[in-house]
């Protein structure tokens, strides 16, 4: 071949495998650029005053003064959309107003006994009252304007009889005039469809602003608060202010969603005011400020990882990695040593180092089944442990899935050694151990270190192993290896096949995943380091 002709295949050899790089780190950039950048918003976003209120409540977490006075300004306007909600919902709730006027006659009732009334004026002043009762039981009931008016303005004409004047029963008129200022600007005839669309603002309005603050406290922590963030208030105002339907525009066509203001359903309404009100005062009511929760990978979750971080799940996961490397480490280096420096190239070695190419390639969910039919059902028990997953169970199926990369990077790495230094070793009377030991084992340590670096990425970031062998979604702490754990890389398919919680923060899957991203590269870094140092100690330098 032709200098020329080598020359140019040489450039375009080189200008491929330049592209090739640029290539590959566009397609990296390009799939992990919107994951980081959504996994970021766990740790920086902008909050709301509901969780500075959670960080205190649960963390102890800012300045007490501070959030309380932030926590009053916010209330100042929450009571506004509270009592527009209470008025409206006395108008279309008539057991609201029913269970009201008797329990205003039985107090009038026993006012009279009180007062030593007896015999035929008791009985009269009874009949009386029970009438206006009746009256305005009627008048919850109609759907007819015109006649609940009439009625009430009948009610009215009793106010100051002899019968029931200064007494309990003067609650009547007021009740009277509370309702018909309630139906005012109110269609009856739309009652049923009010309360189902009340029932729907009163939900989203929860999820927003959280319980009242004269509400009993919610069992749930994620009930306690309303939205902590300002992307997820923002995405509720928007179901506040706009609802959603389906509508059939042409019989011949599918149905086609439209928003239509939330607002209309109430044209006319007490509760028409509020859905601008918020809208117009949204920040004042949820007071945003810029947050850095760091604490994000420290702080424990909540259930479904609707708060909290991620510490425990990246605790977890350390001592899942660590432990299989500690169990990896060795059996990879023994092995691989054997069949380089002691086992000869017959039939057994063939099937061993086939089992081995083998193993490499079985999916990771059939170790996980191996881990769960072995190391938890028979290894563990048999030496007297607990037959559950456990994190010893999980870290030795770790260990096992991968074992081949080890062996064969651990391999390879003992073969590159200079037969030189094995030649000078052993002439300067060493034996053939401590030739290993002294000798080929430093040499090869940074090759070794390659498949370890391969090894601790597969190890964390593995799912289906850990499955069946040791993880879980929630629990406490991890108090000794018999005990399972949670893992991020678990966490992040709890979330993503879990209930619809984890669909309402995922910012805090995407945040789970990257930070599985980053501790891997971490750990990537330590051994990159430790292999780099030994290299340059290995060179003289």
């Amino acid at each position: 071949m032709k200098y020329n002709t080598r020359h140019i295949i040489n450039k375009i050899f080189t200008v491929v495998t330049a592209a090739s790089v640029v290539l590959m780190i566009v397609i990296l950039i390009s799939v992990l650029g919107p994951m980081i950048w959504r996994g970021s918003s766990a740790v920086f976003f902008k909050s709301t005053v509901e969780f500075r209120k959670m960080q205190l409540d649960l963390h102890h977490r800012g300045d007490e003064a501070e959030i309380g006075d932030e926590i009053s300004k916010s209330e100042i306007y929450r009571d506004f959309i509270y009592h527009k909600i209470d008025v409206f919902k006395k108008g279309i709730n008539t057991d609201y107003y029913t269970d009201r006027v008797k329990q205003i006659y039985r107090k009038f009732s026993k006012e009279l006994q009180y007062n030593g009334i007896k015999g035929d004026q008791l009985s009269r002043r009874r009949k009386f009252a029970r009438g206006i009762r009746r009256d305005m039981e009627k008048a919850f009931k109609s759907l007819d304007k015109a006649e609940i008016l009439q009625i009430i303005d009948d009610v009215n004409k009793c106010k100051g009889d002899e019968r029931i004047a200064n007494t309990k029963a003067d609650e009547f008129f007021v009740l009277a005039d509370e309702y018909k200022e309630t139906i005012k600007n109110f269609d009856l005839s739309k009652r049923q469809q009010y309360a189902q669309a009340l029932k729907e603002v009163e939900g989203l309005v929860r999820q927003l602003l959280g319980p009242r603050s004269d509400e009993p406290l919610p069992a749930m922590v994620m009930d306690r608060y309303g939205a902590t963030r300002v992307d997820l208030a923002k995405e509720l105002l928007d179901k506040i202010i706009w609802k959603r339907q389906w509508v059939q525009q042409n019989p011949d066509k599918p149905m086609v969603e439209e928003k239509v203001r939330r607002a209309t359903q109430f044209a006319g309404t007490e509760l028409e005011s509020i859905f601008p009100y918020i809208e117009e005062n949204f920040d004042t009511i949820t007071i945003p400020r810029f947050t850095f929760y760091w604490q994000y990978f420290f702080d424990d979750s909540t259930s479904g990882h609707y708060f909290g971080g991620v510490g425990p799940e990246i605790l977890g996961t350390l001592i899942l990695t660590v432990l299989a490397m500690a169990f990896v480490f060795p059996l990879g280096v023994i092995s691989a040593a054997y069949l380089v420096e002691c086992a000869s190239d017959n039939m057994a070695v063939r099937i061993i180092r086939m089992s081995i190419n083998t193993l490499a390639g079985v999916p990771s969910i059939v170790f996980g089944l191996f881990g769960l039919a072995f190391f938890v059902l028979v290894f563990i028990p048999f030496f007297g442990g607990p037959s559950k997953p456990c994190i010893l169970a999980a870290s030795l199926t770790l260990a096992v899935l991968t074992l081949p990369v080890m062996i064969r990077a651990s391999e390879e790495a003992i073969r590159s050694v200079p037969k030189t230094y094995k030649e000078a070793s052993l002439g300067l009377g060493a034996g053939r151990f401590r030739t290993f030991v002294k000798v080929t084992f430093p040499a090869a340590l940074p090759g070794i270190l390659t498949g370890v670096i391969l090894s601790l990425s597969r190890v964390a970031g593995e799912t289906a192993p850990i499955l069946f062998t040791g993880a879980c979604a929630f629990g406490s702490v991890p108090k000794s290896l018999f005990s399972q754990t949670r893992t991020l890389s678990y966490g992040s398919y709890d979330i993503a096949v879990g209930d619809k919680i984890g669909m309402l923060v995922p910012h805090n899957q995407y945040g789970m995943v990257v930070t599985l991203v980053l501790l891997i590269i971490c750990l990537n870094a330590i051994a990159i380091f430790f292999r780099a140092k030994i290299f340059r100690r290995l060179k003289g330098h």
